[in-house]
């Protein structure tokens, strides 16, 4: 198999690559795995992120996580234009809500504001964006309609209804599908990757999160992206090359950077 793949969310400056970094990429590219995009959740790790693109196949985004979710200072904007401004930044990620861990309502609203204001920044930046949603669907996607008109992104790990998912698309948003496709509690998931339209659909690891089976429980890493294209190629009756084609033509769509 000659596919190529586009691994379109990891977060490889964790300490669990500390060890094993470039052999993680050498693996990946054995297994077609050509690009990668690793994804800042913090000012610290975002600051990783742009030093690790100098390894010629990571790409970044660079974003606060609602897990880290603080007041937006100017200091703070103003670093994180600098680096989306660079040339392997693709986006202004991973940003967005999460109502599972966070139950606090003050700091749901701060997580909000924070949302807002990364999108506004990545309008500036003219970037795309990359969202995390748990179990905060509805406030996402009205924040999305309220704030981020005109932005193009993806919904990371999608985690919402298909009803959902249809105004997403309708928005010219993409979904992320992980290693969870692949898991026997994928509950509505594989029918939304089923009705999905091939031009909004992207693959992720969000390494070393989530491996798919039949490696579940082990670290994720880029190269296991391979078995999700395959799941998808299941759901949807595609050869896995056919699903390798359009993803990675859509990763290029939604961020350009990735030809730099």
């Amino acid at each position: 198999m000659n596919a190529v793949f586009v691994d379109t969310h990891a977060h490889l400056y964790d300490e669990r690559f500390a060890d094993d970094l470039s052999e993680t990429i050498v693996r990946a590219a054995a297994a077609g795995v050509t690009r990668i995009v690793s994804m800042g959740d913090s000012m610290e790790t975002s600051a990783q992120v742009v030093a690790d693109t100098g390894y010629p196949a990571l790409y970044g985004a660079v974003g606060i996580h609602p897990e880290n979710a603080v007041p937006l200072t100017r200091e703070m904007r103003t670093q994180l234009l600098t680096w989306a401004r660079r040339p392997k930044i693709v986006a202004v990620g991973e940003i967005g809500l999460d109502y599972y861990w966070e139950k606090d309502a003050d700091r749901r609203l701060t997580q909000r504001e924070l949302f807002a204001a990364q999108l506004h920044l990545a309008r500036e930046a003219g970037l795309p964006v990359c969202i995390h949603d748990r179990e905060a669907h509805g406030d996402t996607l009205r924040i999305l309609q309220e704030e981020g008109q005109g932005l193009a992104g993806v919904l990371h790990c999608y985690s919402g209804s298909l009803e959902m998912a249809r105004e997403l698309w309708k928005m010219g948003f993409y979904i992320g599908i992980d290693g969870p496709l692949t898991y026997k509690n994928a509950a509505k998931l594989p029918d939304i990757v089923r009705e999905a339209p091939r031009d909004r659909l992207l693959i992720e690891t969000d390494s070393p999160y989530l491996a798919p089976v039949p490696l579940r429980g082990k670290r994720n890493e880029p190269a296991y992206v391979v078995h999700v294209a395959a799941k998808i190629a299941e759901v949807r009756g595609e050869s896995v090359e056919e699903v390798a084609c359009y993803t990675t033509e859509n990763a290029i769509r939604l961020y350009p950077k990735l030809n730099n």
